[in-house]
């Protein structure tokens, strides 16, 4: 299964983004404290819009306490990486628990994290001209990329709700 971990998110409007994301895509999300806003914050709903209550997730005191309660392959997304996001085989065919693991918007992940698994630090490549993408624009980037090697897993192909010939009807 594929999990989006956010480190200390500190803008309720990515989070909300991810959120959405997270539900369209059926992963699950992780947020470990300190958060820079309160769950039911009016912005966070907004930006997750009526989405929230079918999202799954959990909230962690730390990143030990994540750590310890989570067994599987992490992947850390830092500016400092080596490596393109795109560089990793996340097909998954072992079935193993995939973490995506972001940083705060400010600071990004802890430089004593990373350490401790430079093999799996990447960065999503990009010019010169920016330091780093929005959060929630790059969880879409690397969960749709995870996605696409799983070949999509369950996800809908067809729109739902106006039906597959939507296109086709006068």
């Amino acid at each position: 299964m594929n999990h989006i971990v956010l480190f200390e998110p500190e803008i309720p409007q990515n989070t909300g983004n991810i959120m959405r994301t997270c539900v369209a895509t059926g992963t699950k999300l992780h947020l470990i404290k300190p958060l820079g806003f309160v769950l039911d914050d009016a912005h966070l709903k907004r930006s997750g819009v009526n989405y929230i209550d079918k999202l799954e997730y959990e909230v962690y005191e730390n990143f030990e306490d994540f750590h310890k309660k989570n067994p599987g392959v992490y992947y850390y997304f830092t500016r400092y990486g080596h490596k393109p996001h795109t560089s990793f085989d996340y097909s998954n065919e072992e079935n193993q628990n995939l973490y995506f693991i972001f940083g705060k918007e400010s600071t990004g992940i802890p430089k004593e994290i990373l350490q401790k698994d430079l093999e799996h630090c990447m960065r999503i490549p990009m010019t010169d001209k920016v330091r780093a993408l929005n959060v929630s624009n790059s969880v879409a980037i690397v969960i749709y990329e995870a996605l696409r090697q799983q070949d999509f897993r369950d996800l809908l192909r067809e729109e739902p709700h106006k039906g597959a010939d939507y296109l086709e009807r006068e």
